[in-house]
């Protein structure tokens, strides 16, 4: 079989939800214009943008960092990358040692923020004092706190996450299936912040499968992070990704028409349906919230709730 573009015969992809097969070279450069174009067309960028990827040192994170670069060098956008440690043992080190070489190499301004030092807890500390919440839901929460925050405090207009397709498409059946209509009505390619104090997030890898993701960092020789979370295995999410790898078997296009069609429904959902709240700020730390304290800080209060019962207990 022959790369359907330039009809060279080594072929390193075969997409099936479109029929072509593609050499190192072509693919490379269809995952750079498919990215680039569609940035362009939903105007996720702009000249002279102030933007932030969240560096995780992983795939995601390092491909959209790779492929904002050429923004970069062409002095189209300015560039930065923030780098959360949760405090993982055993995981997040290398990563992070990852996640700081590529900003070194790019010389783009780069922070480390971890949640000991903006929580005084590691996320294994969290976890161990037996919360009544799951790992991702809290790693989630303060995550967006922390980024939020920093890229704020760096002057970013756009924070870029590295969602891909799979992801995407997770977010969409879970949030359906719990029924968080709210949540639904926020996914997209970009954020709309009601708040002037909520930086801009977009997502510019959101139509690219996760597959393909990994496909261009060894493609391009690009050092990356590929270890699962450990607390990431036993999640909903993880429940999730593993029905919609079953279905994608048979059905290779399912990702794309349950993006395509959220993407129509959530018009009708965002008009229909409103939030009812105003954002103010957080009397404990300042940040946007819809309530006194944001959930941040309302899951801070509900640790150390459990920590001090654990200690209650622990003396009696």
């Amino acid at each position: 079989m022959k790369c359907t573009r330039c009809d060279k015969a080594e072929i390193i992809i075969e997409r099936k939800h479109s029929g072509q097969r593609l050499c190192i070279e072509c693919f490379i450069l269809s995952i750079q214009k498919k990215v680039l174009k569609d940035i362009r067309k939903q105007k996720l960028i702009e000249k002279g943008d102030r933007v932030a990827v969240a560096l995780s040192g992983g795939k995601d994170s390092v491909t959209v960092l790779d492929i904002l670069n050429s923004l970069y060098e062409r002095k189209i956008i300015d560039l930065m990358a923030i780098t959360i440690d949760e405090g993982i043992q055993g995981y997040r080190d290398e990563a992070i040692q990852i996640a700081a070489k590529h900003a070194q190499q790019l010389g783009i301004k780069h922070r480390i923020v971890s949640f000991k030092e903006c929580f005084n807890l590691s996320l294994d500390e969290i976890m161990a004092s037996d919360p009544s919440r799951g790992a991702c839901t809290y790693c989630g929460v303060l995550r967006r706190w922390i980024i939020n925050k920093t890229a704020r405090e760096m002057g970013a207009t756009k924070i870029v996450t590295g969602h891909n397709l799979d992801d995407e498409t997770q977010s969409i059946l879970m949030n359906y299936l719990e029924g968080n209509i709210d949540n639904l009505t926020r996914i997209g390619a970009r954020t709309f912040p009601a708040s002037d104090n909520f930086v801009v997030k977009i997502k510019p890898l959101r139509e690219i499968p996760e597959k393909e993701v990994g496909i261009y960092v060894l493609a391009r020789n690009l050092e990356a992070h590929f270890a699962g979370c450990p607390y990431s295995r036993d999640s909903f999410r993880a429940e999730i990704a593993q029905i919609v790898k079953d279905l994608s078997k048979n059905h290779p296009t399912i990702m794309y028409s349950t993006l395509r069609g959220f993407d129509k429904i959530k018009i009708a959902l965002k008009k229909e349906y409103s939030p009812g709240f105003n954002l103010k700020n957080c009397i404990n730390c300042g940040e946007p919230s819809a309530q006194k304290l944001c959930r941040a800080c309302l899951f801070c209060r509900e640790i150390e709730k459990h920590i001090h019962r654990n200690k209650f207990n622990a003396n009696y």
